[in-house]
């Protein structure tokens, strides 16, 4: 599809510098774009291409101010960044979707469908398993027994839901992920000191506006629920433990590991690799740096790196002597040296 520039500073409420008539039919990143091209400047990292990138126009944001000759048309908005994700939503929309139920998938006569569903080749649904109206399921997916799954939520191929899992409206959930699998839970015997598996017979509910990464594992709870709440949303290859609670508005980089029946607060962020040992309480608006590994409670606003985590502040101030420790070292040694040479004498 082709766009000028006046149809999309219409549509993002932005004002154009250039010729407004410039048409674009693709969306390019700056340092690639080529004629043509619609992309967008809100790093200032990447402001050096904005002066030879060869895309037809590009999104700024208002307070840009140049300081070459720019030969491109400029759309100035409020935020470069939100400006694109709007449109690659639209774009997104406009693209052909998938509707039907094909003959292929297995559905059990106890299943409610709702309208407007897309059910793909080889999707299994269960006995008592509810629909809602507009979802899709993609091919090789598993809906198990008793699942609810709410209006327009989207599931990607080979998803794995497991029996009473409650699905919100609204949400994603990308391939090959896995909810409602049983929560590591085992009890070592005194006779014989072999872990004995304890049933697992809870649920997992994701509330509406939820997204899931490829590959990630949300676990039933023992007993109750594993709770994701309104608004996370969570990157690939992550695992939530089971009875964990995930406040809304969360959101987690990939490989974030917690641990069983932990508890977080709305709106925290944390970085890629981070791991968090069990039945902890970790406070709203909390941020995890990458990597840290987490093995106490965490108040409220916090921010906290490293390996165990403590204050950033803190473990900034630290790794400065973590980085002198080979020097440190060969003080003290010299200090010994010149302390054993005075008591010889």
């Amino acid at each position: 599809m082709e766009f000028t520039a006046k149809q999309i500073a219409s549509f993002l409420n932005g004002t154009i510098e250039g010729e407004e008539n410039t048409k674009v039919n693709k969306i390019s990143k700056i340092e690639e774009a080529t004629d043509g091209s619609l992309t967008f400047l809100a790093n200032p990292a990447y402001t050096p291409y904005i002066y030879k990138t060869n895309a037809s126009v590009i999104l700024v944001n208002n307070d840009f101010k140049a300081e070459q000759p720019i030969k491109n048309t400029l759309i100035r908005v409020e935020d470069a960044y939100n400006a694109l994700a709007q449109l690659l939503e639209l774009y997104k929309k406009s693209l052909p979707e998938k509707t039907g139920i094909s003959e292929l998938a297995h559905i059990c006569e106890t299943a409610k469908i709702g309208e407007k569903v897309y059910i793909g080749e080889f999707v299994y649904i269960g006995e008592n398993v509810e629909i809602g109206a507009g979802v899709k399921i993609h091919p090789q997916s598993y809906i198990d027994d008793n699942v609810k799954i709410g209006d327009n939520t989207l599931i990607y191929p080979g998803v794995k839901i497991f029996d009473n899992s409650l699905i919100g409206k609204n949400c994603t959930i990308h391939a090959g992920t896995v909810i409602g699998a049983d929560g590591f839970g085992f009890a070592m015997q005194t006779v014989d000191n072999l872990f004995k598996k304890i049933s697992q017979i809870g649920n997992v509910i994701i509330e509406d506006n939820v997204e899931i990464g490829s590959n990630s594992t949300i676990d039933r709870a023992t007993m109750g629920s594993t709770i994701i709440r309104k608004g996370v949303k969570l990157d690939n290859l992550i695992q939530i433990g089971h009875n964990v609670t995930v406040g809304k508005n969360t959101v987690m980089a990939a490989q974030v590991g917690i641990a069983g029946s932990t508890k977080i607060g709305k709106n925290c962020m944390f970085g890629g690799q981070v791991g968090i040992s069990g039945h902890l309480n970790i406070g709203d608006n909390v941020k995890i740096a990458a990597k840290a590994g987490v093995g106490s409670n965490i108040k409220s606003g916090e921010v906290v790196m490293g390996s165990p985590a403590i204050e950033a502040s803190k473990f900034k101030k630290s790794y400065i002597h973590f980085r002198n420790l080979e020097s440190l070292l060969k003080r003290i040694d010299e200090l010994e040296n010149e302390i054993k040479k005075i008591k010889s004498k």
